[in-house]
């Protein structure tokens, strides 16, 4: 049996056990990272101190890659996976790269999607130490969350000095688990000691706009006047009432102070990775933070990003938010796609994912067609990487290729899930062959002087293909009252399901003409964006009937196992 053989054997938490991890300190030092300017959590992964943080200002860009893919199916995509690997691959040929990842949610790690730290060869490591807990960054971000909800109900307990209508509190706690139980709640039962009695829930902590703010925000300074201008609740008189009114932004941000220094890990290459933050994109912005992107940019030549879920809601909010804010300009974008999903997309069940089936290839390639126009409503040049398995069929592969040249779009077969660095090379040669002789041309989706209702029908219909959307008369009157309160500027934050550009999770390919009904909207004053909630999307996740928490444990010789 080969090399290659015995490598099919091995699950990806195996995989990242036999790894031959370096310090972190002689992994950092390739980005010029001198072991004083590191704050270690172990002898494998670190933080970068903020004195150094601040030395680079006067630096300049290396060139910027957004790695997306199309709509996900139980089927898989790898685009975490194609992540590591471009960055691997880039490394191989020689040059200076650096890739940028969120951090993994415990929720998914525990329920149906698993960890987020790539696949096979192509992962960055320490695996179970970042699906787990990793530098405490959520936690952190969770109790900061956390003690604005003890500061509001302690205050509407004492003298409610801002006539905070219980009411009418925005504000929901989180828990960075998959609860359902914990959706809809009731607190402060049990008489007047314990507080007043109001209706609330909770949100996974992803989804906390605390999490939004710290992936958005430039600088402490800037993290602490956002967390300020959060809004919790309005008074019985419907005035707004911020956190800066409760004096609750400094402490918050006292919580938060070592959580924002960007974190350092590798690849099994050995190659350097940040990985910092972590909003979901089916309920949030879906990508790392700001301050470890533009911090990559100033220590590598290429950064390979990537941005949560399909392009739709990844790649968009990426554009139209992270972008947007942080005046960042993206140079090239790959999208990946694996056969097995588009035939999913086709129309295959799973269980006959392994067999040829061309037909159902080109039919899912409607899915990947719509991804290939959204993408190119930005401006940016692309590339499709198919991330092969190995029930891929050279036929299967030509059919896509020859789909993306209806496109004057360039296919790339990558192997990295199985040889890593060198199974990208042909992809990273390519994309640095776009970059090189394609200037991008980004620009947003939407101008910010669009009215909110506009900016949302203008996603549906350009991006999800959607006839309209549509809202009651409530929802669509919190839209003007926004915009007269001042917040008509904000760009949209869409949250629905990942699994479809409709708002039905079945409804796979590429539909058009459907309707995109509108549940909610909750506005982010501190994040500065208004997230507009569809379908039956849930802020707080439930488990699955089988939930992958029944197969970790610790074996006997205290190694964590069945994590993937």
């Amino acid at each position: 049996m080969s090399d290659t053989d015995k490598k099919e054997f091995l699950s990806d938490l195996e995989i990242a056990a036999k790894a031959d991890k370096k310090p972190i300190r002689e992994v950092a030092s390739k980005m010029g990272i001198s072991p004083e300017a590191l704050i270690p959590y172990g002898h494998d992964k670190a933080k970068i101190s903020y004195p150094f943080l601040e030395s680079l200002d006067d630096m300049q860009d290396g060139k910027l890659i957004l790695v997306t893919a199309i709509s996900p199916t139980p089927a898989g995509e790898g685009k975490t996976t194609t992540t590591v690997g471009l960055g691997d691959g880039l490394c191989a040929l020689g040059k200076k790269a650096m890739i940028c990842l969120r951090e993994p949610s415990l929720g998914p790690c525990f329920g149906m999607k698993g960890g987020a730290a790539g696949g096979g060869y192509a992962q960055v490591i320490p695996m179970a130490d970042i699906n787990l807990h990793f530098t405490g960054d959520f936690h952190a971000i969770g109790a900061a969350h956390n003690l604005l909800s003890a500061i509001i109900d302690n205050h509407i307990h004492w003298d409610n000095d801002l006539d905070l209508d219980p009411r009418r509190i925005t504000w929901r706690r989180v828990v960075d688990m998959n609860d359902r139980s914990l959706r809809d709640i009731i607190c402060g039962l049990g008489g007047h000691a314990n507080g007043i009695p109001r209706q609330s829930g909770f949100d996974i902590t992803v989804a906390s706009e605390v999490m939004a703010i710290f992936c958005l925000a430039t600088d402490l300074q800037d993290l602490e006047k956002r967390i300020g201008n959060i809004t919790v609740g309005y008074t019985r008189r419907r005035v707004p009432v911020m956190v800066k009114e409760l004096k609750a932004e400094g402490a918050m941000t006292a919580l938060l102070r070592d959580a924002f220094q960007p974190n350092i890990v590798q690849t099994l290459e050995n190659n350097p990775a940040l990985m910092h933050g972590g909003p979901f994109a089916n309920i949030a912005h879906g990508c790392n933070s700001v301050i470890a992107t533009k911090t990559a940019l100033k220590l590598a030549d290429y950064v390979v990003t990537e941005a949560g879920f399909g392009a739709d809601l990844g790649a968009e909010k990426f554009f139209d938010i992270k972008c947007r804010k942080a005046d960042l300009q993206p140079d090239a974008v790959v999208i990946v796609a694996t056969t097995r999903a588009l035939k999913m997309h086709g129309g295959v069940t799973k269980s006959d994912l392994k067999k040829e089936n061309i037909k159902a290839v080109l039919a899912g390639c409607s899915n990947l067609g719509r991804h290939i126009r959204n993408i190119g409503q930005f401006g940016v040049p692309l590339t499709v990487a198919i991330n092969e398995f190995s029930s891929d069929t050279h036929a299967e592969h030509q059919a896509i290729k020859d789909f993306c040249q209806e496109f004057n779009v360039e296919c790339i077969v990558a192997r990295h899930w199985e040889y890593g660095g060198n199974g990208a090379k042909e992809l990273a040669e390519h994309v640095l062959n776009v970059i090189g002789h394609n200037k991008s041309q980004f620009r947003t989706l939407y101008n910010s002087n669009m009215s909110l209702w506009g900016k949302t029908r203008h996603i549906a219909r350009t991006i999800y293909g959607a006839e309209d959307i549509i809202a009651d008369k409530k929802i669509r009157a919190q839209f003007k009252r926004f915009e007269k309160e001042g917040y008509g500027h904000y760009p949209i934050c869409i949250a629905k399901t990942q699994y479809s550009f409709s708002t039905d999770p079945q409804l796979l390919g590429a539909p058009t003409g459907h309707e995109v009904p509108i549940r909610e909207i909750r506005l982010s004053t501190g994040a500065e964006f208004l997230v507009v909630v569809c379908g039956e999307i849930m802020t707080m996740p439930g488990l699955p009937r089988k939930p992958a928490s029944e197969g970790i444990s610790v074996d006997a010789d205290k190694q964590i196992v069945g994590l993937f």
